[in-house]
């Protein structure tokens, strides 16, 4: 059976509808997750979580600890991860306020601990990585807010940034030329090392703003917050149908 772990991103420290069972606190070979497994049930299927930000949202894109994340969720018996996400919109499709399941990704991220494969190796691994998302999970996301109303933008390809500052017009514009739909700072290693890890990965993101210069006004912080209150209950609304549909 099919054991299912959703990362919170920003926005989406907790999940209301979530019956806690009970948290596990894992030790991993890469350091400390970014906090305590929950384990519990949604919809009568079993599911764990874990904030990728930590639980009181205090660790940045740039330092979360994607390793010991994804070796703690293989380690208990997760087979398939949702990487629920915040990001910014670049295409004219991607509104604030959307649910996005993209099927391609772009790295611009630098200096983060990005693979497992680094000491003691018998010999040097490589893993395909042409389509980076778990198209079998990815379909149940696309079905999942086909279903409850929700609705989504299909495919999209996501380009991860640094972090922890947004990006400047001139980066979303060179962006948008590499043919980058939306963009935000926790994409990558999370879903490489998914692969890594042989686990199902796919990613549900929810559009919280336009991208830098793709509005006349400035970014708001205000404005980011309440795109998120409706868009995270958009996809808690999904979630709950995707597990439904698995009970």
């Amino acid at each position: 059976m099919t054991k299912l772990a959703i990362i919170g991103g920003t926005g989406l420290n907790k999940i209301p509808d979530l019956e806690i069972t009970h948290r596990e606190v894992c030790h991993t070979p890469f350091g400390e997750p970014s906090a305590a497994l929950t384990h519990g049930r949604i919809a009568g299927s079993e599911v764990v979580f874990l904030p990728r930000h930590g639980a009181t949202h205090t660790i940045p894109p740039h330092r979360v600890n994607y390793r010991a994340n994804l070796w703690a969720l293989h380690h208990i018996g997760v087979d398939s991860v949702i990487g629920v996400a915040a990001v910014g919109g670049i295409t004219s499709e991607m509104a604030p306020g959307r649910i996005v399941i993209p099927d391609q990704i772009i790295d611009y991220t630098f200096g983060r601990d990005h693979t497992i494969y680094e000491k003691d190796l018998q010999h040097v691994t490589h893993i395909d990585f042409t389509y980076p998302y778990c198209q079998q999970l990815r379909q149940r996301l696309i079905d999942a807010a086909n279903n409850s109303g929700v609705g989504c933008v299909d495919a999209a390809t996501y380009g991860a940034t640094q972090g922890p500052r947004l990006e400047t017009a001139a980066e979303v514009t060179r962006m948008e030329r590499d043919g980058c739909d939306i963009v935000g700072m926790t994409g990558m290693p999370e879903a490489a090392l998914a692969r890594e890890f042989e686990l199902c990965y796919a990613s549900c993101a929810v559009v919280a703003n336009w991208g830098a210069g793709k509005q006349q006004e400035s970014i708001s912080m205000k404005d980011i917050e309440k795109n998120l209150i409706v868009g995270m209950e958009q996809a808690r609304k999904l979630l709950t149908i995707l597990l439904r549909e698995s009970a």
